[in-house]
């Protein structure tokens, strides 16, 4: 097979009734028969997508019936950056979104666990169960813009609280379970939580693992504390009397376990989450999100590039210490139900995921390139011996993925496999190019660049490139973009994370080409780029290379500066621990 960038035909080409079916021309041809547009292609509908971001952010607004109160003169006031403010005059609520004309029959949730079978939360039993926990976080004092941090696995409990939190207007953090204290005071400190939810302790590669101490240690850093709120989870009845302000999950959710399920109408620009950079240089940013941008841009996300229908099954690894959390959630949006899975991907072996897959007929499979990598060295097979014949796309992110992984999807997966790789980031909760189920997929680019998202590849001077490699920028503003960063009360921080570059512009870090067809080719972290001999190598490629040896398991590219050298760059993988018998 050829190499990405090439000439080559496509891996996979929608057939005529997908494109037909497919949400992404529902909207097409409702902005034919509502404002008089038509389009000959999906380059032509982004191009008016970013070229009047005005009313392609309105038209979202109207085609999805957003809920609201009050009235807005224009989508967003300006097009400058940083500072663009969205739908002024407007109140709305996301859980109102997530809850609105639902069969209660129908399935939500299906969730499994190394210590938990699958089991499936239908929308009846979902909404009770949020009104019940928000009921209890009232009771306890929880309403718009209280912080409620979550210490919490990747289960429904922790969908339960997120909701219930949103629906009050608080503003809801999240980190894993397997994150030690100080990653995790660093991060929730900065925001100064009313409500801790935590959990007694979580299983990882069928080994169990105390977290109560970790829970006390977390209370008494965080002196603004109110309550700690015990999940069990490695233990049906746990001892939480060393950990100060807690009460147990059961206590919470029976304050009224008969309430009714509200909603409390917040600003478009009220904050819903608060995610965090990984912190390499110093304190986490948190990064501060709105329930109004969040929801636009994941009502976007989610029907018209994921195309999430009625019976579908969306599945992506992730923990909820990563913005693909977020993201799943988010699903929730649509009528497809989601699936969660909580613990070691590759326990017992690689396969597990595929057998999770088979298990909830799952429609969407969504992972991360190092998982597809790592598949592969391990020739796992995803469909021997199980049943996948309900999954009809794959997802990848988290970096880039390997043109031999496209390969490896159609030959193990099928040749019938819509496979989309995307690029985005938590700075806005979204893929910003990726997954267009109208569009072919090409053997190691992303589909195209997602309506509404003004991306380019820019050399130094600031001028955009066609066929060559360049910095991602952003030329206009989305609404899911930063509210803020916490605590950044000046915006210098803001400014100098992402317009420090080029003025007025987003700068994401990341080295981008864009094909003269329209897809796109990510080389990994321009931030992170290393240099010899005037040579620019982006990480991407080095992964590509070290990894593609089938002795090295995993790999790290970290230059390290050398008097008399132009850097230090050593191979060195994990080391594997000596079985002792």
């Amino acid at each position: 097979m050829s190499e990405a960038g090439d000439t080559a035909g496509p891996l996979w080409s929608p057939t005529a009734e997908a494109i037909r079916s497919s949400q992404l021309t529902a909207f097409t041809d409702w902005l034919t028969e509502h404002h008089g547009l038509a389009f000959d292609d999906y380059a032509a509908l982004w191009k008016w997508s970013t070229d009047e971001p005005d009313a392609f952010w309105r038209a979202i607004w109207d085609y999805f019936e957003v809920i609201s109160s009050g009235s807005f003169d224009s989508a967003l006031g300006s097009v400058e950056m940083p500072g663009t403010k969205w739908f002024e005059g407007t109140e709305l609520n996301y859980a109102e979104h997530i809850f609105r004309d639902r069969d209660p029959e129908a399935v939500a949730i299906l969730a499994a666990a190394e210590t938990r079978e699958l089991a499936s939360t239908t929308w009846g039993v979902l909404r009770d169960q949020v009104a019940a926990a928000a009921a209890g976080l009232k009771a306890l004092g929880v309403g718009p813009g209280d912080r409620v941090a979550a210490y919490l696995p990747n289960t429904p409990e922790t969908i339960v609280a997120f909701l219930a939190t949103v629906s009050l207007g608080g503003v809801w953090s999240s980190c894993s379970p397997d994150f030690g204290a100080g990653a995790v005071t660093d991060r929730f400190a900065q925001i100064e939580p009313k409500i801790l939810f935590a959990v007694d302790g979580y299983t990882y590669g069928g080994r169990g693992f105390d977290r109560r101490a970790v829970v006390a240690e977390l209370a008494d850093a965080m002196p603004g504390l109110d309550h700690v709120i015990v999940v069990p989870y490695l233990e049906s009845d746990p001892d939480i009397s060393a950990i100060p302000k807690s009460m147990l999950w059961a206590d919470l959710v029976s304050t009224d376990p008969d309430a009714t399920l509200e909603f409390t109408r917040v600003p478009f620009d009220h904050p819903l989450w608060v995610l965090y950079s990984s912190g390499t240089t110093g304190l986490p940013k948190a990064i501060v999100q709105g329930q109004g941008g969040i929801l636009l841009e994941h009502l976007k996300k989610m029907h018209l590039h994921l195309d999430a229908e009625p019976g579908d099954r969306v599945f992506w690894f992730t923990t909820t210490g990563w913005m693909m959390w977020n993201f799943l959630t988010s699903c929730l949006l649509t009528d497809a139900a989601i699936v969660l899975y909580d613990g070691n991907p590759g326990h017992p072996d690689m396969s597990s995921l595929w057998q999770l897959a088979a298990d909830a007929e799952v429609t969407c499979f969504g992972t991360s390139a190092s998982y597809i990598s790592a598949c592969m060295k391990a020739e796992i097979e995803p469909g021997d011996g199980r049943d996948l014949s309900r999954l009809r796309s794959v997802g990848s992110t988290g970096s880039p993925l390997a043109p031999e992984g496209f390969d490896w999807i159609y030959e193990q997966v099928g040749e019938g496999t819509w496979l989309f790789s995307t690029s985005g980031g938590t700075d806005l909760c979204t893929a910003f190019v990726g997954g267009v189920p109208t569009l072919p997929v090409y053997r190691g680019e992303l589909q195209a660049r997602a309506l509404g998202a003004a991306v380019e590849s820019w050399d130094e001077d600031g001028s955009p490139l066609t066929g060559k490699v360049g910095e991602l920028v952003i030329t206009k503003p989305m609404p899911s973009m930063p509210l803020y960063l916490w605590g950044d009360d000046d915006g210098s921080r803001y400014h100098d994370s992402y317009f420090d570059t080029y003025p007025g512009v987003w700068r994401h870090g990341d080295w981008i080409e864009i094909t003269e067809r329209g897809t796109a080719i990510i080389y990994g972290r321009s931030d992170s780029t290393i240099n010899r001999g005037g040579i620019r190598m982006g990480t991407s490629e080095i992964y590509r290379a070290v990894l593609a040896d089938p002795a090295i398991a995993d790999a790290l590219v970290v230059d390290i500066p050398k008097e008399g050298t132009e850097g230090w760059m050593p191979l060195r993988g994990p080391r594997r621990r000596r079985r002792v018998d």
